[in-house]
């Protein structure tokens, strides 16, 4: 783990909220460079250069998300709860909706308004958030994939990628890789 320190107002913060970042691999390379040199100089052209270059990646940067926000609306929160409970199972919005006894119009609009994204963005998220327990407990890709509603693996990859950056098998690995580093560490 690398830790930077920004001058207040550097970065132009568009929320207060903590988040984690999608780190490209040269926004990764950016930072590993940053804090090899360590408190950069204004005075010097390289380092500002190089500071100008990570704050521009930091506000360009894509947050990943790391917990789904649940609706507040009585009747969406039990189709949430549906989908939590059983994230594997692809049961239509209008299916999941008839056994509440509310339209798929009112979900809609719940989701949107006490979410924020749509309902089928909603449980991408939370099959990507099952995805990342099953993955670090030491299940296989495609275990992941099928427990996680995908039917094909291939599908399920593309999905992590968009959303995590690199492939689950590049994930885990580096994931094992920096426990091992964060253990010798301590040895």
């Amino acid at each position: 783990m690398r830790t930077l320190y920004i001058r207040w107002g550097l970065v132009s913060a568009s929320t207060t909220d903590c988040s984690v970042l999608h780190v490209t691999p040269l926004l990764r390379e950016l930072i590993v460079e940053t804090v090899r040199i360590g408190q950069l100089r204004t005075r010097n052209h390289l380092e500002r250069a190089l500071r100008d270059l990570v704050v521009a990646h930091l506000e360009n940067a894509s947050p990943v998300p790391i917990f789904v926000t649940l609706p507040r609306e009585p009747r969406a929160l039990v189709v949430a709860q549906a989908v939590l409970k059983y994230p594997a199972e692809s049961q239509t919005l209008a299916r999941l909706c008839a056994h509440v006894g509310v339209s798929v119009r009112t979900i809609e609009r719940a989701f949107q308004r006490d979410v924020g994204i749509d309902f089928e963005s909603w449980r991408r998220q939370v099959r990507l958030m099952k995805a990342v327990e099953l993955l670090v407990a030491g299940c296989s890709v495609k275990q992941v994939a099928f427990g996680v509603g995908y039917r094909q693996c291939s599908a399920f990859v593309k999905a992590f990628s968009r959303t995590f950056g690199t492939t689950p098998k590049v994930w885990i690995l580096e994931l094992e890789r920096l426990d091992q580093n964060d253990q010798s560490s301590r040895a």
